[in-house]
């Protein structure tokens, strides 16, 4: 059965989903450029982003389910820490999340047309992992930005999951808690996998579900016991997978 929706939706995606995606991502990631020096950063951001995200979330078709809401404060500054199992994760986060906040990425992605320009000009971070000085510059230079509510997001397995499991994570997410002095968001999201697996456009209609933790205070943390803080919110992400 599965086999046959999957034949039954290729029309669809190739004819439909993918000229729309292609299309809304070249003209929100240039309505940025307009956006940002009328308006200002979070604003462009939020409408270009999160309107970008839901129309292909819904024009996939994905729906989303929120749980846990009440746990996090729109005023407050976080670090959000979250797994990674799909590109379909970005469209859950943006879309969905409610908050203005800055992205980690990889710096290969400023190279995608209207994506590329579109991040850069709302003030994303992109990190170059094969420069270790220039990625340290990238993440002092984001700690500027992470303020009056301005929370930043990491994928801290770096790569996106390939079997479901959660990888083990690397520590810049947790330094930037600590030097900052802000707590950590543990975030889980679930069913991406299913609508766009790692390394394929097998892509499917599904639904992803995005759990919001409550927040983890760093007070008693440091440099010395980080890999406890980072079990500790590794542990709590992992309890909904």
């Amino acid at each position: 059965m599965k086999k046959i929706l999957y034949i039954a939706y290729q029309p669809y995606k190739w004819c439909i989903f993918v000229p729309f995606l292609v299309v809304s991502t070249l003209f929100f990631g240039f309505l940025t450029i307009i956006l940002v020096p009328l308006t200002n950063p979070k604003f462009a951001s939020y409408i270009c982003g999160a309107l970008w995200s839901r129309l292909n979330g819904y024009m996939t078709p994905m729906m989303v389910s929120v749980h846990g809401r009440s746990n996090m404060d729109k005023k407050q500054s976080y670090v959000i820490v979250c797994n990674h199992q799909s590109h379909y994760d970005v469209f859950v986060l943006y879309g969905w999340l409610g908050v203005d906040f800055k992205w980690v990425m990889k710096q290969e992605l400023r190279k995608v047309p209207g994506l590329g320009i579109g991040c850069e000009k709302v003030g994303h971070i992109f990190i170059d992992r094969s420069n270790r000085e220039k990625a340290l510059e990238s993440l002092n230079d984001a700690k500027k930005k992470v303020v009056n509510g301005t929370s930043v997001i990491f994928f801290p397995e770096g790569t996106r999951s390939r079997d479901g499991g959660l990888g083990e994570f690397k520590k810049g997410a947790f330094m930037m808690a600590l030097d900052l002095g802000l707590p950590i968001l543990p975030i889980t999201i679930t069913g991406t996998s299913k609508i766009l697996p790692a390394d394929t456009f097998k892509l499917m209609p599904g639904k992803a579900h995005i759990y919001i933790h409550s927040p983890i205070d760093i007070t008693g943390y440091s440099e010395k016991n980080i890999y406890e803080l980072m079990e500790k919110t590794r542990k709590i992400i992992a309890s909904k997978l």
